[in-house]
């Protein structure tokens, strides 16, 4: 992995809350949202989810944060894996039609 990738993963992983289990039908029981606001939401937790259940040792997470918060291509990069989950998760809530 590349220094730049693992920033950029660190930073989508910083970027909201984690992740909190649901019921007992796990973490994520459905991808359907009720607003597009609340989709955004869920797009953000897992892209930060996505990266720590990858790299699940919060010390490694944070150490690189000083300096990944100031890199516009690392931002780019966590908003860009966001996007992507965001994509996911309209097409799921047929684009809240």
């Amino acid at each position: 992995m590349t220094p730049r990738f693992a920033r950029t993963a660190v930073l989508a992983a910083l970027l909201a809350t984690p992740a909190v289990a649901q019921d007992d039908a796990g973490w994520l029981p459905s991808l359907i949202t009720d607003t597009p606001e609340e989709g955004f939401q869920l797009a953000i937790t897992l892209s930060r989810t996505g990266v720590t259940e990858t790299q699940g040792n919060m010390d490694v997470l944070t150490t690189q944060r000083e300096h990944y918060s100031r890199e516009p291509d690392d931002l780019i990069a966590a908003s860009q894996v966001i996007a992507i989950h965001f994509q996911t998760v309209a097409a799921a809530n047929d684009y809240w039609r």
